[in-house]
């Protein structure tokens, strides 16, 4: 099932979008409030699937990111492809480590506030290094929550899966070594189209990500080429903090960030970037790099 939350008429639904992605229909009650109550109170739902009233024409609402405003920060993880991971490393950018590949997951966060739906502009305005970089990237939205969890039951937690822009300052990210302010400006995680629950992507390792800029294919890497894959990172997470529902984990992303080129190929005002993993879906974004 493809699950969305969109605005129709100023009030935020959510709901479910129709096999051809040309219409929505809403979730009756609180279930169709609010995407983090659906997750909570999904298993309880006894036909998901039934009709549920009239379906409405998506050119007429406006799609939101999934979840709106996530609960707690977005976790991320930093260099989980071995391309990535070698070509960030020749950059000099990062000054956290002196290895190519990371022993164990290099795992950080971005601020709810940075939150953006599709088609929604990068204020790329807010970076004055003028350093803005994207970075597609499969997420993991998290189910049932729980501490401790076993990497073999790690896949039974996960709601769903959606796309992410780990939109990042470059600049700022070196120059405060922490990652947290270089990766939280405001509406720098663009987030979306759309949550496909887990049981219509029973083997994410097989997924493909693709990122364009401006029609140019930057980015194509396989899930499976992942470093630290889907269960090692909820197994690592839940180690430390309990893990709870509606949480969402940016699992990295691959090589052809515009930091990895000579020289570097940072957003500029007017770009348009495009993700896309089927059957998600695609995530675009415009940037807005000049204040109007």
């Amino acid at each position: 099932m493809k699950l969305v939350s969109y605005a129709l008429e100023g009030v935020v639904r959510v709901g479910r979008l129709n096999t051809a992605g040309t219409a929505v229909q809403a979730f009756p009650g609180e279930a169709g409030s609010d995407m983090l109550h659906l997750i909570r109170r999904f298993a309880q739902i006894d036909n998901p699937d039934e009709d549920h009233g009239d379906w409405v024409a998506l050119d007429r609402v406006q799609l939101l990111a999934p979840i709106p405003r996530p609960a707690r920060n977005i976790l991320c993880v930093g260099k989980n492809y071995h391309q990535h991971a070698v070509e960030f490393q020749a950059s000099g950018f990062d000054a956290s480590a002196s290895e190519n590949t990371p022993e164990f997951p290099v795992i950080f966060t971005k601020a709810p506030s940075s939150v953006i739906g599709p088609e929604m502009a990068i204020p790329a305005y807010l970076d004055y290094s003028e350093s803005t970089d994207y970075e597609g990237e499969l997420a993991v939205v998290i189910g049932r929550g729980g501490r401790n969890i076993a990497k073999a039951d790690a896949l039974t937690h996960v709601f769903g899966y959606t796309i992410v822009n780990d939109v990042t300052s470059r600049t700022l990210q070196q120059t405060h070594r922490q990652w947290f302010l270089g990766k939280s400006l405001d509406g720098y995680c663009p987030m979306g189209p759309a949550i496909v629950t887990a049981d219509e992507i029973p083997a994410p390792e097989q997924l493909q990500l693709k990122t364009w800029v401006n029609g140019e294919l930057r980015q194509h890497a396989g899930v499976a080429d992942l470093i630290f894959d889907i269960p090692t990172l909820i197994e690592t997470i839940s180690r430390t903090m309990s893990l709870e529902s509606g949480d969402i984990i940016a699992t990295g992303t691959c090589a052809g960030v515009g930091i990895g080129f000579t020289p570097p190929r940072f957003l500029r005002h007017g770009d348009r970037v495009e993700i896309e993993i089927q059957p998600i879906g695609r995530l675009v974004n415009p940037v807005l790099a000049l204040r109007e």
